[in-house]
């Protein structure tokens, strides 16, 4: 079975109201409670307005970071780095912004030490492809970054709003283990992309997944109550013996304790993966 894991921040109240952020003051707290939930995994949020307090930045936070989670079970496989949504790798004009990709180069060296195993790099909203030139000063950045990311070990999943055949020409384009695709089950589903299509075309480079719910065109609702084709998106990994981690994304409840919602959650996903575990009779 997969490594189900969480999205740091989702077992802490919103910070004012956001629905993903850092959790500056609950982070330590979130790992006994993810062990708790029967959770394996953390995704850590490295973002800018937290970048001054985020312990992922020195040598105490990183030790502090590693003591948790070997005290709670409860690893650190993968980095959001929703730094990168509001300081951009590529600029609007498509060139690559040189400031930001020397930052991306010392976050790899911190995650090295952390000892993830992959960082998420959102091209998302706004930090979107929409021109040529962006997707091709994406595939010039991600090749000057590659060598870094070989030394450190540390894999570069894009998490991306493209449509299939562009996505395909892109990593296509980059061609390289290192570099990979974060599947995010509702953005996917709230763009109105059919997964059959989709994950049939870019199956081969998905390394990790986020695991949400939205209608089409529409923000986070609770797993199963959105666009989202479940079923068939967990039959396509299953075929494809997919075996990176799955990250719950999923929209709050404010009718239940962040808990409940993570036990709730991790219980829904399993029942979905079994489902396509069992052979047919």
């Amino acid at each position: 079975m997969n490594v189900i894991g969480l999205m740091q921040g989702r077992l802490s109240p919103p910070d004012r109201g956001r629905l993903q952020s850092f959790p500056t003051r609950t982070w330590r707290a979130e790992f006994a409670l993810a062990q708790h939930a029967g959770l394996s995994c953390i995704e850590w949020i490295y973002d800018q307005e937290s970048e001054s307090v985020n312990p992922l930045r020195t040598d105490d936070g990183l030790q502090e970071i590693r003591r948790v989670s070997e005290d709670s079970g409860v690893s650190v496989w993968s980095v959001c780095a929703d730094y990168y949504m509001t300081r951009p790798l590529i600029e609007p004009d498509g060139t690559i912004h040189q400031p930001t990709q020397r930052h991306l180069s010392w976050l790899l060296g911190r995650l090295q030490m952390l000892g993830a195993r992959h960082v998420v790099l959102p091209f998302v909203d706004a930090s979107s492809l929409t021109t040529a030139a962006q997707g091709h000063a994406v595939v010039e950045m991600l090749r000057r970054v590659v060598p870094v990311a070989e030394r450190t070990h540390v894999e570069l999943h894009l998490e991306m709003d493209l449509q299939a055949q562009p996505l395909v020409e892109l990593m296509t384009a980059v061609a390289h283990p290192m570099v990979k695709y974060t599947y995010d089950i509702g953005n996917c589903a709230a763009l109105g992309h059919d997964p059959t299509e989709e994950l049939t075309a870019i199956g081969a480079w998905v390394g990790s997944v986020h695991v949400k719910d939205r209608p089409r065109g529409g923000p986070s609702v609770g797993l199963g109550t959105g666009a989202a084709d479940f079923p068939t998106v967990f039959r396509l990994l299953g075929e494809r013996r997919f075996s990176g981690p799955l990250v719950l994304q999923a929209a709050r409840d404010p009718s239940v304790s962040e808990l409940q919602l993570a036990i709730r959650n991790r219980q829904l996903i399993e029942q979905q993966v079994n489902v396509v575990a069992v052979p047919a009779a």
